[in-house]
């Protein structure tokens, strides 16, 4: 069982999350950049909530980076640093237009360069709006079902990112990313893991 384990894992979460995929509402990979700088310690209701309206003001990535800041910083107010996003924002607009022809690019390498957006943001977009997996999204979601299924026994999210790689198929790294941030939001919680209602439970060396 040790060596079937993570695609055990893997099946037991799909049957859960048979529809598994992120939560951020977004139409372009250019809102879904935009609600991933937006989601940093933020929850996805919460940025779900601040982005119709945004979206409704500022159209295009010229729209943006054309904006004052405080235009940009009254829309999204509800979201924690919101002044710092809404200059993230701005300047990553004024990026994609310098250096990408206004277009979010499709690679990691590129999107690292793009202001507001790590490795883990540049997963996401990746993963989500290219349906293109360069690597496994780690969040906090993801490092603490990482750790309590013993995949891991890393800290740093780049360290447990490149242990999942090691032990999933490429193929496999977007269903990871998108079923172990669901299954640490909603049933493997961080105070109060519902460890009654986890399909794994029973092989899970962490259950309470």
């Amino acid at each position: 069982m040790q060596n079937e384990f993570p695609m055990y894992i893997l099946k037991a979460l799909k049957d859960q999350y048979p529809n598994a995929h992120t939560e951020l509402n977004y139409k372009t990979p250019l809102e879904l950049l935009i609600a991933v700088v937006l989601s940093a310690q933020a929850t996805d209701v919460g940025v779900n909530k601040a982005t119709p309206a945004l979206f409704a003001k500022f159209k295009t990535v010229h729209d943006f980076a054309n904006a004052d800041i405080a235009n940009i910083e009254k829309y999204i107010s509800s979201i924690n640093y919101y002044k710092a996003k809404a200059s993230y924002i701005k300047r990553a607009c004024q990026k994609l237009i310098a250096d990408f022809g206004g277009k979010v690019p499709d690679s990691l390498e590129k999107l690292v360069t793009v202001p507001g957006i790590g490795r883990k943001s540049a997963n996401v977009i990746l993963i989500n709006a290219f349906n293109k997996a360069e690597g496994v999204v780690v969040d906090t979601h993801v490092s603490r079902v990482s750790q309590k299924l013993h995949l891991t026994s890393k800290k740093d999210p780049i360290k447990i990112e490149q242990d999942l790689m090691k032990i999933y198929p490429k193929e496999n790294w977007a269903d990871v990313s998108h079923l172990f941030v669901l299954h640490g939001r909603y049933t493997c919680k961080a105070l109060t893991p519902k460890c009654n209602a986890c399909p794994i439970s029973n092989f899970c060396p962490s259950k309470q």
